[in-house]
């Protein structure tokens, strides 16, 4: 602490100067003098870092000595106050021996030196510049009396990091001993920014504190149209706010701000240039000169290779063998930390020592779940399909699985392209496509976006791409599989030119075709009309899954997976899926319709189900897709029974 300056003595000598013009109320102000404690002192590390001089610094101290309630109480009176009140600006210059009426002392309170610069006093008041009070803010203040917690909005934004010495931290490290103010690291999604730029502040021994900007609240952004769709993004004062708070915090406890979504508030930025220590921003977005006048040294930060994570796996999982799944999950290093905890506190819920693989994924699917995303918990095991297809299915899932293991071999997937994976499931209505996604989804322990097309396209011209383009982002970001149903009301061909509808709905193709050269997560488009999609999609799909109407066999399969789930059966009125295969052609979807009524009839009736309540439910299904019900006289006879209560009951 500064102690070269006696605060109380130069209070002494302000109370008998003002003894000797026959202040009335000098005796107490000595009295209230002589109660006080020694005030608090400014630490010496804080001249070298916010750049005060031995003036700045006691005028802080002047300023930051009301936190003793006699000393509150003679500043006030000093100031010409009947009571406690902070010291004017005349009265901080006196006690600290400086000209109060001359403008170099005046200077001092400027908006751009050190103690307004870096928000260490604030000078309040309407009158004349000496007349105003100083003000020690609440933070500052518990610095000085050594709280160390952070006030709650600045804590709500902190997070853990993970530093690792990747490519690009040495680059970072030596701009900051360089002595560069902002070093920007662009961080794509699932990159590991974060675990580089700690890593960077190990390399150099520093303290520092991290930061997430994405973590405040989101809300509409206002729009000029009053029907045009609104971008949901942090109030841009809240943003202000945030990083003014950030960088202050950073500043009082002597470490580097290492600040995640920084692109959010690329408007702070000369906040962030005139801060008292250097700033590492890290944004999903590489940086555009037109943000601000200078050019700071731009890192771009890696993912993790299979190889580190399979190290950062062991480091946390010791003595346990990681499975290939795990560490194919594409997971960030504070991810990865993350999931290990959860993963091994539902083991030991289980009785475990150790996480499995289930548990592992379900971790992962906690931490990275998107807004947008759905889970059914269904498995390979719930899709009926003919054998061929299945197979398929079950390719697209090794693909996926162990796409990083290729693309670690070289760019076999195209210099410049990313290393996503796209899939066209392609059938009728009804034949398990949609159910597909989800099982793809469910076993690679990710969830599913599935696209609303309501949602995406829009009157307004770009703003159909600019809802694409969050939805790819959102799902690169969550690990999520992006699932477009009906993708052909999308993914339309292009065609002749005639009008302005004609050339921006070719436009909306145009960049959906380049988005997916660059997407990096699964993309799976379902249509009941391949034929409609563009062929330029052709080159870009990875596989075309085609899901035939169920023959015969595929059919039998689907009744008797659908009816294990049903509850009861009726032993005197059995039902034989062999024989429904055979005779009712539907497809999957229709057949899960017809026992799901099948079922709600028996339980409306208490009774236990039977061929009776699914020929009823087989009648109605007809009548619903306009078709005629299979001349089978065992089913006509056994719906007789059911079908004359219910129509009774309706009648």
């Amino acid at each position: 602490m500064n102690r070269a300056f006696d605060l109380r003595a130069a209070c002494a000598e302000a109370i008998d100067r003002r003894r000797d013009l026959g202040w009335a109320v000098a005796d107490r102000a000595a009295g209230a003098l002589a109660a006080a404690g020694d005030p608090t002192g400014v630490p010496r590390t804080w001249s070298t870092r916010f750049e005060l001089d031995d003036t700045e610094t006691r005028l802080l101290e002047v300023a930051a000595a009301v936190d003793d309630p006699a000393l509150y109480l003679c500043l006030g009176l000093l100031s010409g106050d009947e009571g406690p009140a902070r010291p004017t600006v005349a009265i901080a210059l006196e006690l600290v021996g400086a000209a109060p009426a001359a403008p170099a002392s005046l200077a001092r309170f400027g908006p751009l030196a050190p103690l307004q610069r870096y928000r260490l006093i604030r000078v309040d008041g309407g009158a004349a510049l000496g007349a105003r009070r100083l003000v020690v803010p609440d933070r500052v203040a518990a610095q000085l009396r050594g709280d160390d917690l952070p006030d709650p909005a600045v804590l709500d934004l902190l997070i853990d990091s993970t530093p690792m010495r990747l490519d690009g931290a040495d680059r970072v490290a030596s701009a900051l001993q360089r002595g560069e103010q902002v070093v920007w690291i662009h961080g794509p999604v699932r990159s590991a920014a974060v675990a580089m730029a700690t890593g960077a502040c190990r390399i150099l021994g520093v303290p520092y504190v991290v930061a997430d900007l994405r973590r405040l609240p989101a809300q509409p952004r206002a729009s000029d149209e009053s029907d045009r769709p609104s971008e949901l993004m942090p109030d841009p004062a809240i943003v202000s706010d945030a990083v003014t708070r950030l960088v202050d915090e950073a500043t009082l406890t002597g470490s580097l701000l290492v600040l995640a979504g920084a692109d959010l508030a690329t408007a702070e930025l000369g906040t962030l240039t005139r801060a008292a220590l250097p700033v590492i921003a890290i944004g999903t977005r590489a940086w555009d000169p037109a943000w601000n006048g200078t050019m700071p040294t731009t890192v771009t930060a890696p993912r993790l290779t299979l190889a580190q994570r399979q190290a950062l796996w062991e480091d946390l999982l010791p003595d346990h063998d990681v499975p290939r799944e795990a560490v194919a999950l594409r997971l960030t290093p504070e991810q990865i930390h993350q999931v290990a905890i959860a993963a091994g506190a539902a083991a030991a819920e289980d009785g475990l020592e150790q996480p499995e693989l289930a548990h592992l994924r379900a971790a992962a699917r906690r931490f990275c779940r998107g807004q947008h995303a759905t889970e059914t918990g269904v498995t390979i095991d719930d899709l009926v399909l003919p054998a061929h297809v299945r197979r398929e299915v079950v390719r697209l899932l090794d693909w996926t699985r162990y796409r990083d293991e290729v693309a670690e071999l070289g760019p076999l997937h195209g210099k410049g392209k990313g290393t996503g994976i796209c899939a066209l499931f392609a059938g009728s209505p009804g034949t398990g496509k949609t159910l597909a996604a989800h099982v793809v989804a469910d076993a690679l322990g990710m969830d599913l976006m599935q696209v609303d097309l309501s949602s995406v396209l829009s009157k307004y011209i770009g703003e159909s791409e600019r809802n694409l383009e969050r939805l790819f982002t959102d799902a690169e970001a969550t690990n999520a599989v992006l699932f477009f149903d009906e993708a052909d009301a999308l993914f339309g061909a292009r065609s002749e030119v005639r009008d302005a509808h004609d050339r921006y709905a070719n436009q909306e193709i145009s960049y959906l075709l380049q988005r997916m050269e660059s997407f990096d997560g699964v993309t799976i488009l379902a249509t009941n009309l391949r034929g409609n999609l563009d062929p330029a999609f052709a080159r870009r799909l990875h596989f075309v899954i085609t899901f035939p109407d169920p023959d015969a066999a595929t059919r039998t399969d689907l009744w008797r997976h659908l009816l294990s789930a049903a509850g009861d059966m009726d032993p005197a009125d059995p039902i034989d899926p062999v024989a429904l295969g055979a005779a009712v052609e539907l497809c999957g979807g229709d057949i899960r319709n017809v026992v799901l009524a099948a079922v709600y009839d028996a339980v409306a009736r208490a009774e236990p189900v039977g061929l009776r309540h699914v020929a009823v439910a087989l009648s109605r299904e007809f009548v619903k897709l306009g078709r005629r019900m299979p001349n089978e006289r065992w089913l006509s006879d056994a719906a007789m029974p059911v079908g004359r209560l219910a129509g009774s009951a309706t009648g």
